[in-house]
Protein backbone atom coordinates (compact mmCIF):
# COMPACT_ATOMS: atom_id res chain seq x y z
CA UNK A 1 0.00 0.00 0.00
CA UNK A 2 1.21 3.57 -0.92
CA UNK A 3 1.62 6.54 1.66
CA UNK A 4 -1.95 7.76 1.49
CA UNK A 5 -0.47 11.72 2.49
CA UNK A 6 1.92 11.32 -1.26
CA UNK A 7 -0.01 12.50 -4.05
CA UNK A 8 -1.34 10.53 -6.71
CA UNK A 9 1.85 10.31 -9.27
CA UNK A 10 1.55 7.19 -11.48
CA UNK A 11 -0.96 7.29 -14.38
CA UNK A 12 -1.91 4.21 -15.56
CA UNK A 13 -4.18 3.37 -18.98
CA UNK A 14 -5.93 0.24 -18.71
CA UNK A 15 -6.87 -1.16 -22.29
CA UNK A 16 -9.29 -4.31 -22.78
CA UNK A 17 -12.78 -4.47 -24.81
CA UNK A 18 -14.01 -6.19 -22.13
CA UNK A 19 -15.69 -3.07 -20.07
CA UNK A 20 -15.79 -5.10 -16.82
CA UNK A 21 -11.99 -5.89 -16.53
CA UNK A 22 -11.26 -2.27 -17.19
CA UNK A 23 -13.64 -0.82 -14.72
CA UNK A 24 -12.51 -3.37 -12.28
CA UNK A 25 -8.62 -2.57 -12.98
CA UNK A 26 -9.38 0.64 -13.16
CA UNK A 27 -11.07 0.37 -9.33
CA UNK A 28 -8.23 -1.56 -8.08
CA UNK A 29 -5.78 0.68 -9.43
CA UNK A 30 -7.83 3.81 -7.94
CA UNK A 31 -7.59 2.03 -4.40
CA UNK A 32 -3.99 2.04 -4.75
CA UNK A 33 -3.59 5.18 -4.93
CA UNK A 34 -3.04 5.71 -8.74
CA UNK A 35 -4.42 7.42 -11.37
CA UNK A 36 -6.54 5.17 -13.76
CA UNK A 37 -7.80 5.76 -17.26
CA UNK A 38 -9.38 3.62 -19.28
CA UNK A 39 -10.47 2.64 -22.91
CA UNK A 40 -11.99 -0.19 -24.51
CA UNK A 41 -10.58 -0.46 -27.83
CA UNK A 42 -6.94 0.36 -29.99
CA UNK A 43 -8.79 3.67 -30.93
CA UNK A 44 -9.70 4.69 -27.18
CA UNK A 45 -6.30 3.81 -26.18
CA UNK A 46 -4.13 6.29 -28.55
CA UNK A 47 -7.10 9.09 -28.07
CA UNK A 48 -6.04 8.64 -23.99
CA UNK A 49 -2.25 8.30 -24.62
CA UNK A 50 -2.13 11.70 -26.97
CA UNK A 51 -3.87 13.21 -23.98
CA UNK A 52 -2.07 12.08 -21.04
CA UNK A 53 1.50 11.37 -20.32
CA UNK A 54 1.22 7.63 -18.95
CA UNK A 55 3.71 5.55 -16.90
CA UNK A 56 2.34 2.44 -17.04
CA UNK A 57 -0.46 0.44 -20.28
CA UNK A 58 -2.12 -2.50 -19.39
CA UNK A 59 -3.30 -3.83 -22.50
CA UNK A 60 -5.42 -7.04 -24.04
CA UNK A 61 -3.92 -8.47 -27.06
CA UNK A 62 -7.34 -9.25 -28.43
CA UNK A 63 -9.35 -6.69 -29.08
CA UNK A 64 -11.51 -6.12 -32.34
CA UNK A 65 -10.00 -2.96 -34.08
CA UNK A 66 -6.90 -3.24 -33.29
CA UNK A 67 -3.89 -5.33 -31.74
CA UNK A 68 -2.82 -5.18 -28.47
CA UNK A 69 0.44 -5.41 -30.51
CA UNK A 70 -0.45 -3.02 -32.88
CA UNK A 71 -1.50 -0.29 -29.98
CA UNK A 72 1.75 -1.54 -28.58
CA UNK A 73 3.60 -0.62 -31.78
CA UNK A 74 2.00 2.81 -32.04
CA UNK A 75 2.48 3.69 -28.50
CA UNK A 76 6.41 3.48 -28.51
CA UNK A 77 6.30 5.74 -31.73
CA UNK A 78 4.73 8.12 -29.33
CA UNK A 79 7.70 10.62 -27.91
CA UNK A 80 5.30 11.20 -24.93
CA UNK A 81 4.65 7.33 -24.58
CA UNK A 82 8.11 6.10 -25.53
CA UNK A 83 9.28 5.30 -21.68
CA UNK A 84 5.34 3.98 -20.18
CA UNK A 85 5.74 0.36 -18.85
CA UNK A 86 3.79 -1.49 -21.14
CA UNK A 87 1.98 -4.96 -19.68
CA UNK A 88 0.59 -7.31 -22.19
CA UNK A 89 -2.29 -9.44 -20.39
CA UNK A 90 -3.61 -11.52 -22.37
CA UNK A 91 -4.99 -14.97 -22.20
CA UNK A 92 -2.55 -15.77 -25.28
CA UNK A 93 0.15 -17.79 -23.42
CA UNK A 94 2.41 -19.47 -26.39
CA UNK A 95 5.76 -18.63 -26.76
CA UNK A 96 4.64 -17.07 -30.19
CA UNK A 97 2.61 -14.46 -28.31
CA UNK A 98 5.14 -13.79 -26.19
CA UNK A 99 8.11 -13.39 -28.30
CA UNK A 100 5.76 -10.65 -30.65
CA UNK A 101 4.91 -9.03 -27.28
CA UNK A 102 8.37 -8.10 -26.53
CA UNK A 103 9.62 -7.31 -29.98
CA UNK A 104 6.28 -4.77 -30.39
CA UNK A 105 7.85 -3.08 -27.32
CA UNK A 106 5.90 -4.95 -24.37
CA UNK A 107 8.25 -5.00 -21.08
CA UNK A 108 6.20 -7.71 -19.86
CA UNK A 109 4.03 -10.74 -20.69
CA UNK A 110 1.47 -11.48 -18.58
CA UNK A 111 -1.05 -14.57 -18.45
CA UNK A 112 -4.48 -13.77 -17.77
CA UNK A 113 -6.08 -14.45 -14.94
CA UNK A 114 -3.03 -12.29 -12.98
CA UNK A 115 -3.72 -11.85 -9.54
CA UNK A 116 -4.23 -8.54 -8.19
CA UNK A 117 -1.60 -8.50 -6.24
CA UNK A 118 1.42 -9.41 -8.81
CA UNK A 119 0.32 -5.71 -10.41
CA UNK A 120 -0.25 -3.85 -7.23
CA UNK A 121 3.37 -4.85 -6.88
CA UNK A 122 4.62 -3.72 -10.18
CA UNK A 123 2.55 -1.17 -10.13
CA UNK A 124 4.04 0.23 -6.20
CA UNK A 125 7.37 -0.53 -7.46
CA UNK A 126 7.19 1.45 -10.74
CA UNK A 127 5.72 4.33 -8.78
CA UNK A 128 9.21 4.29 -6.16
CA UNK A 129 11.28 4.04 -9.05
CA UNK A 130 9.54 6.97 -10.60
CA UNK A 131 9.76 9.18 -7.13
CA UNK A 132 13.48 8.10 -6.72
CA UNK A 133 14.26 9.24 -9.80
CA UNK A 134 12.18 12.68 -9.34
CA UNK A 135 14.35 13.10 -6.09
CA UNK A 136 17.34 12.12 -7.69
CA UNK A 137 16.45 15.14 -10.51
CA UNK A 138 15.86 17.50 -7.56
CA UNK A 139 19.05 16.83 -5.87
CA UNK A 140 21.09 17.84 -8.81
CA UNK A 141 19.20 20.79 -9.94
CA UNK A 142 20.16 21.62 -5.84
CA UNK A 143 23.21 21.19 -7.11
CA UNK A 144 23.31 24.22 -9.90
CA UNK A 145 24.56 27.51 -8.14
CA UNK A 146 21.77 30.04 -8.07
CA UNK A 147 21.23 32.82 -10.57
CA UNK A 148 20.93 35.96 -8.37
CA UNK A 149 20.78 37.84 -12.09
CA UNK A 150 17.69 39.07 -13.98
CA UNK A 151 17.23 37.23 -17.29
CA UNK A 152 19.53 37.90 -19.62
Amino acid sequence: MRDPKLPASLRVLIVDDCVDTTATLALLAQSWGFRAHVANNGQGALQVAGEHLLDAVILDLAMPDMTGWELARRLRELPAQKNALLVAMSGYGHEEARRRSLEVGCNLHWLKPVEPDQLRLLLAALENEKREHVSREADRSGDLPAHSGGHR
